[in-house]
């Protein structure tokens, strides 16, 4: 680009006015090449005031902050410092401040010696990280050399004390400002995501304690800036909010299609720079906590301690500590990262099961680990195995701490190779004021709040997966209700689900509005309003699931989308028609006995000993790979207690249980048998050796082998962390319709180790017979049911069935 020549008289601004106005109005590209000409001209121009001025040896004039990065918006503030070494005449200053005043322009400006600078930065942590951009312009190089130096000595001295304080700053912008990828009227400065945040990773990096993740960082804040310029040019202002009835205008200066698509882009970069920043404050946090931690080794043992140069935080941590997370994933300073034996190529789940493992703990997944991920490991098969539906859905049920980690996974492009509908959705603005979201985070949020309705449903992968996709027809033209149903069709079977689940899936998308509508404009009265809702839901557990979608929507959605009015009339809704429904549903018909099964009750009942059989489970694995699961099915005379030894010795095994059933067989009339059928999962990938396994269940079974002890010892010796906070289980007694000849028992709790065992010795505690049993364990979350008789095979008392629900809600905490 051409610039244009300071005029003749720099004192006169209006020669520098017209270049610029050329300049701005010029055909020439626009971007960063526009404001690094916009600056080369300001210098040109500030160099002759300075030597018009008549500066003396010993001064320099300064160019600090946004200025002294060398690039000038339209609109920008001029950033100098006016440096001398010793006295000056007073008219100086005002000789090169008066023509840029009379020019029109924002001046910020200071007369400083080194020390008075350096004084100054010491005191102010917002005029320190300007001096760190001070570039020289005119006078006296030395003296601007002087002072860049000092700078950078004084900042990278002081960086453990004022890291805190720059991140505390950006968390002020953040509260006043907000995010900038969710804004609809963003400050493209100040928000959280914006140019401000861009100068604290530039800060950050000149402490050489850490940097940023460059890709794509450049590239991202470049965009923001011509999106500034351009609203610069616009309104003909100094504004950095990018408010609605700017956007169309700044869309065509851009040459971008719309203001949406001005919006999306301008969400991309802002993610992209939010995303660097949490990255690089986790690394800020790791160098502190290991300087800290070494001084405080260091002055126990009487020695000196200073600093050890760069990079020494990585340096001076000594052994790291790497605990297991779950198979191929370990925690290490505060993060998931992948073991040291870890085969992401041959291995399509591990995204999911890094990502499901870390947001349960309360963690994120390391940066490294991400880009690890997304350049190795290969897409998943389709249909997904089941490990990997899971693990989604243990992922999503893990609530808040789930958002860092999803942000991870889309930052490398992950969720988009899981879910490609997921594109387009991605960074999409919602032009309504209810809403507070992008579609997409919308989505995640609305699965945060499903995460916390769990206990109520008797499916909460359904919910959590629903609650994901309900808007996922946001990306498409036409009803977003209707192209929802049709992509979650294709989505429910390629992530897997049976025909009857994805179509419980389409359902739930296609009327996630329908009750709250329906509950708000129709008549609650009219029979033909619930005949509304008994038309498209056909069961009291579908209708559970609605209801507790159309809430986390709602909620997710922002304040003004759910009041106690508009729950209170759902709520009536759904209540009338549970009541219309109530029987509707058909009871499962349990399977027949495999020839197996049969074949194990037989020898268990002519042996009087447990018989057990194995199958390890490669499903959706390559060819040769590690078993990813056990079926076991166990068959053993009739006596009590046996549920939860056999679920004890499967812990103690480290082995989760996914599923399972118990009931009762009489083969050939020779007396009652108790079969178990699992099917199980090594927590860490390693499954026990079946002749092992086959002891120990024998040993517990006979009593000469303490499960109970055993674990408690196990626990004791390798506490596990502290996960996230779950609500807390649910266990009720079903309504007695449920059964006719038991009482049926019902427990919703998030999984951990060892739970089927606690609740196994409740029921034995409690003198109950469990005649028949259902485990199902749906992501992080265990669904179980227990059809229990006392000692004559009669159903309950609703007295002693209180009694022993409250004995199980005790052995839960």
């Amino acid at each position: 680009m051409t610039t244009e020549t300071a005029p003749s008289d720099p004192a006169d601004p209006s020669g520098h006015c017209a270049a610029r106005a050329a300049l701005l109005a010029g055909p020439g590209p626009g971007g960063r090449p526009r404001r690094r000409a916009l600056a080369r001209l300001t210098d040109d121009w500030l160099t002759g005031l300075l030597a018009a001025a008549g500066a003396p040896p010993g001064v320099a004039l300064v160019a600090v902050g946004g200025y002294g990065r060398g690039e000038l918006s339209p609109r920008s503030d001029l950033d100098v410092l006016l440096l001398h070494d010793g006295p000056i005449a007073r008219e100086l200053p005002e000789r090169i401040w008066y023509p840029v005043w009379d020019s029109g322009a924002k001046l910020d400006h200071a007369v400083r010696t080194v020390a008075e600078a350096r004084a100054v930065a010491a005191a102010d942590l917002k005029a320190q990280l300007g001096l760190l951009d001070a570039r020289h312009l005119a006078g006296d190089r030395a003296l601007t050399d002087a002072l860049r130096s000092a700078v950078l000595t004084d900042w990278r001295a002081s960086a453990p004390a004022r890291l805190p304080e720059l991140r505390e700053l950006g968390r002020e912008r953040a509260e006043r400002h907000g995010e900038l990828s969710f804004l609809l009227e963003p400050d493209l400065k100040e928000a959280r995501g914006g140019l401000r945040d861009v100068v604290a990773l530039d800060a950050i990096a000149a402490t050489w304690l850490a940097d940023a993740p460059r890709d794509g960082l450049d590239a991202a804040a470049q965009r923001l800036a011509d999106v500034r310029d351009a609203l610069h040019l616009a309104t003909g202002r100094a504004t950095d909010r990018l408010s609605l009835q700017d956007q169309d205008q700044v869309a065509e200066r851009l040459g971008v299609l719309d203001a949406d698509t001005l919006l999306r882009q301008v969400y991309e970069a802002a993610r992209t720079v939010a995303y660097a920043g949490d990255v690089t404050w986790r690394a800020v946090d790791r160098v502190l906590a290991a300087r800290g931690d070494r001084g405080r080794r260091v002055r126990r043992l009487g020695i000196p301690f200073g600093g050890a140069g760069r990079g020494t935080g990585a340096v001076a941590r000594g052994a790291v500590e790497r605990r297991p997370l779950a198979e191929g994933v370990v925690e290490q300073d505060g993060e998931a990262v992948l073991a040291q034996g870890a085969r992401p190529a041959a291995d399509p789940v591990l995204p999911l099961r890094a990502a499901a493992a870390a947001a349960q703990n309360g963690l994120t997944v390391s940066y490294a680990t991400v880009r690890r991920l997304a350049a190795e490991c290969r897409p998943l098969p389709v249909p997904w195995p089941d490990e990997a539906r899971e693990q989604l859905v243990t992922l999503l049920g893990a609530g808040e701490s789930a958002v860092p980690v999803w942000e991870a996974l889309e930052a490398e492009g992950l969720v988009r190779r899981l879910l490609p509908d997921w594109e387009r959705v991605r960074c999409r603005p919602q032009r309504n004021a209810v809403h507070r979201w992008t579609v997409d985070r919308h989505l995640v949020e609305t699965a945060v709040r499903a995460a916390a309705m769990s206990r109520r449903v008797a499916r909460p992968d359904l919910l959590l997966v629903a609650a994901l996709l309900h808007d996922i027809g946001k990306g498409w033209p036409g009803d977003h209700s209707e192209a929802g149903e049709v992509i979650v069709r294709d989505l429910g079977a390629r992530m897997g689900f049976g025909p009857e689940d994805t179509e419980t899936l389409a359902v739930l998308v296609r009327h996630h509005l329908t009750l709250v509508d329906t509950a708000t404009r129709r008549d609650p009265d009219d029979p033909a309003t619930v005949e509304a809702i008994t038309k498209v839901v056909t069961s009291v557990p579908e209708l559970e699931l609605l209801h507790a979608l159309t809430e986390a929507d709602a909620l997710a959605t922002g304040p003004a989308a759910w009041s106690g009015w508009r729950a209170s009339l759902v709520d009536g809704l759904v209540a009338r028609a549970a009541d219309r429904l109530a029987g509707a549903g058909v009871p499962p018909v349990e399977a027949a006995p495999t020839a197996e099964q049969e074949r194990l009750a037989v020898e268990a009942a002519r042996t009087g000993q447990p018989a057990l059989s194995l199958l390890a489970r490669s499903e959706g694995a390559e060819p040769g790979a590690e078993p990813m699961g056990v079926e076991l099915n166990l068959a053993v005379p009739d006596r009590p207690g046996l549920l939860g030894t056999a679920a004890g010795v499967l812990a103690l095994h480290r082995l989760a249980v996914r599923s399972a059933g118990l009931r009762e067989l009489d083969p050939a009339g020779a007396g009652p048998v108790l079969l178990l059928s699992w099917r199980v999962a090594a927590e860490y990938g390693e499954l026990p050796e079946a002749a092992r396994l086959r002891a120990d269940l024998r040993r517990a079974l006979d009593g000469s082998l303490d499960v109970a002890r055993r674990l408690a010892e196990r626990d004791a010796a390798a506490p596990r962390r502290r996960g996230i906070p779950t609500p807390p289980p649910l266990v009720a007694v079903a309504p007695a319709v449920a059964s006719a000849t038991a009482t049926v028992l019902e427990v919703r709790a998030h999984d951990a180790p060892g739970l089927l065992h606690r609740i196994g010795r409740a029921l034995d505690g409690a003198g109950v017979r469990v005649r028949t049993a259902h485990v199902s364990t749906l992501g992080a979350e265990a669904v179980d049911s227990f059809y229990l008789t006392d000692e004559a095979g009669r159903p309950l008392t609703a007295v002693r069935a209180g009694e022993v629900a409250a004995a199980v809600r005790a052995a839960l905490g």
